[in-house]
């Protein structure tokens, strides 16, 4: 169930400036990283070698960046609701950081922050939004980004 539901998309227009969501804690485990290297064909040996990765930096496989910010849908649907919306759409990204890594078993959330609403062409809102997805135990985020989307009404 969504952690914060709003009426419409015009209701986000209050919210603008503020943190809006915080979602539940997801683990990243070495099924994962492997799925989603086999998806992307990204197989280095830091995500999938767990033998070899454990003599690493980290001391054991870490997670794709690019996994991490593919989580980023997730923790929207599983931390907010918009109601009024047929279609939402990602509509890309302005800026993505990584400033430390996943490794296998850690825990990630997202902080989810409205930067912007703006009405748009075809009944469309286009929305800002700042992501900050935390690593539970880290004092530095897994991922930075923020994310364009368009509503449809």
């Amino acid at each position: 169930m969504p952690t914060q539901i709003f009426d419409s998309p015009g209701a986000l227009f209050a919210c603008v400036g503020q943190e809006v969501a915080v979602s539940d804690w997801f683990a990243v485990d070495q099924q994962c990283i492997d799925q989603f290297a086999e998806v992307t064909q990204d197989r280095q040996w830091i995500h999938v070698d767990p033998e070899r990765a454990g003599a690493g930096p980290f001391g054991a496989t870490v997670a794709h960046g690019f996994l991490t910010l593919s989580l980023i849908p997730h923790f929207f649907e599983q931390a907010l609701q918009v109601n009024g919306v047929r279609m939402a759409l990602n509509y890309g990204l302005n800026r993505v950081r990584f400033p430390s890594a996943v490794p296998v078993g850690s825990r990630l959330r997202a902080r989810i922050k409205l930067l912007t609403v703006a009405p748009g062409e075809d009944g469309a809102y286009q929305l800002t939004w700042d992501v900050v997805v935390e690593r539970q135990g880290s004092d530095k985020p897994a991922c930075v980004a923020e994310t364009l989307a368009r509503f449809y009404v």
